[in-house]
């Protein structure tokens, strides 16, 4: 009995934690134009109005961004295919979101 009332007084803090919120294309383009997302480990990610977008992961990348649908679109040079993602947003948490339900999550840097 004491761990099914363990269990209950923790589950609001867990389902807080993942209280996510999908956006609409407007909301995206809000969400995103102008800022930067930390992925952590010294990974982040910057979204320009011009619609350019810059990637770091130990070397910088550069790429283009769109909205589409109401899905965040990339474009990554040499490639010419765009991947698109549904974005949830939870606080200061950006969730990305691929057609396998696999997710990366990124934090608006200060």
């Amino acid at each position: 009995m004491r761990r099914f009332a363990l269990i209950l007084a923790l589950l609001p803090g867990i389902l807080a934690a993942e209280d996510f919120r999908a956006l609409t294309g407007d909301e995206i383009l809000d969400a995103l134009t102008g800022q930067k997302l930390d992925y952590g480990d010294g990974v982040w990610q910057t979204f320009d109005e011009n619609m350019l977008t810059q990637y770091f992961s130990g070397r910088a990348s550069s790429g283009c961004w769109a909205v589409r649908e109401d899905r965040y679109c990339s474009l990554w040079p040499p490639s010419d295919r765009w991947a698109c993602y549904d974005v949830l947003q939870s606080g200061d948490t950006i969730r990305f979101v691929d057609d396998t339900g696999g997710f990366t999550d990124g934090a608006f840097a200060q």
